[in-house]
């Protein structure tokens, strides 16, 4: 860990970088002050890129220096930066106790999208995931998680600026309810980053309570990690389905659907060769999506050291699609993208001081 690292780590102001509107908010009116002051303060960090109090200059001096006495705007530390020969980028973040995690940043023709991630690690172990292999360590903060936004968005200013976010980086997002869902916030706030609640997806292997909490505080656009048809598939590839099964999960999709505005789930589904790629398993997946307003997304396979998976064949791959198409659904194919910065789906893994004993494990197993 870098001094300034140990420093920020050790330090008891309160980073407001961790507060949404309604935090802000709060901590305002701790003090005496006024609602607005937290608008002001949200934009001079997340739309002005000011952490420097003494610079917020619509703040009276007396109010800086208090501010500047018991809170700070504390950003991770970038330690490490890469670009793909397609323009992807890639960023390996510094956060405390040693840790680090990954954030990339995708342009495309038509928007721009940063993946972030969540947790130091992953609390789960899906088989097919190199972040997984890295064991677990913590949630993120809240500002640990929008720091990654704040970073991306200052970084590609003058290039093309981030229109979309997906939490799809490293981690479960649900098992972080309360720091995902602040983090999301500030995406969404017009005192902050202003995405359409279109424009901000959340990535899940399925915790079907939090799936059902969420639906009451949220309505960003929301993909499932499904992967498989059939329970006992999905239990070998996706373990927390042994806790809640795929019909479980269905029925949380559904209520998701009904109880706000969300058009249609997507439904992630990485393809890998021989064990989940067959026209039985394209049929028996259209069915099962039958009668949820859904859209299907194709992942062919990327390898990591000591995967026992090998992507589907893209002509595997294109019969596959052209089943679900067949059937009605609206299927895409990822494009791959930075693979060669090992940025690509499933390749995160940053840093990990690994608190589960996981990553000891895999490569014997493996």
């Amino acid at each position: 860990m870098t001094k300034s690292a140990l420093a920020h780590a050790n330090s008891d102001r309160v980073n407001l970088l961790d507060l949404d509107l309604a935090g802000m908010q709060r901590f305002f009116g701790d003090i005496g002050e006024k609602s607005f002051r937290a608008k002001q303060v949200l934009k001079w960090i997340h739309q002005q890129g000011v952490v420097d109090i003494d610079a917020m200059t619509n703040l009276s001096k007396g109010l800086r220096v208090q501010l500047k006495s018991m809170s700070e705007v504390r950003i991770p530390e970038i330690v490490y930066q890469k670009t793909s020969a397609d323009g992807t980028r890639k960023w390996l973040l510094q956060m405390n106790c040693g840790n680090r995690v990954e954030t990339v940043y995708i342009p495309e023709a038509s928007r721009a999208t940063l993946c972030v991630s969540s947790q130091v690690g992953c609390a789960l172990d899906c088989s097919f995931c190199s972040t997984a292999q890295q064991g677990f360590n913590r949630n993120l903060t809240t500002s640990e998680i929008i720091g990654q936004l704040w970073v991306a968005a200052k970084a590609v200013a003058e290039d093309r600026p981030v229109s979309n976010v997906v939490m799809m980086g490293m981690g479960e997002p649900l098992l972080n309810f309360n720091n995902v869902v602040a983090a999301m916030n500030l995406m969404m706030s017009d005192f902050a980053y202003g995405l359409s609640k279109r424009r901000v997806t959340l990535s899940t292997s399925g915790v079907v309570p939090a799936l059902y909490r969420l639906s009451e505080v949220s309505d960003v656009a929301l993909a499932i990690s499904l992967h498989a048809s059939d329970d006992e598939l999905r239990d070998k590839l996706v373990p927390v389905n042994k806790k809640y099964p795929i019909q479980e999960l269905l029925d949380a999709c559904k209520h998701y659907v009904a109880s706000g505005s969300q058009r249609k789930i997507t439904f992630e589904y990485v393809m890998l060769d021989g064990v989940n790629d067959s026209p039985d398993q394209a049929k028996a997946l259209y069915r099962l999506l039958s009668d949820i307003p859904s859209k299907i997304n194709l992942i062919p396979f990327n390898t990591f050291p000591n995967t026992p998976y090998q992507c589907s064949k893209k002509s595997v791959i294109d019969r596959f699609q052209d089943i679900l198409i067949k059937a009605g659904f609206v299927t895409t194919v990822r494009k791959t993208r930075g693979d060669d910065i090992d940025a690509a789906c499933g390749q995160l893994v940053g840093k990990v001081n690994d608190r589960s004993r996981r990553s000891s494990r895999i490569p014997m197993e493996a």
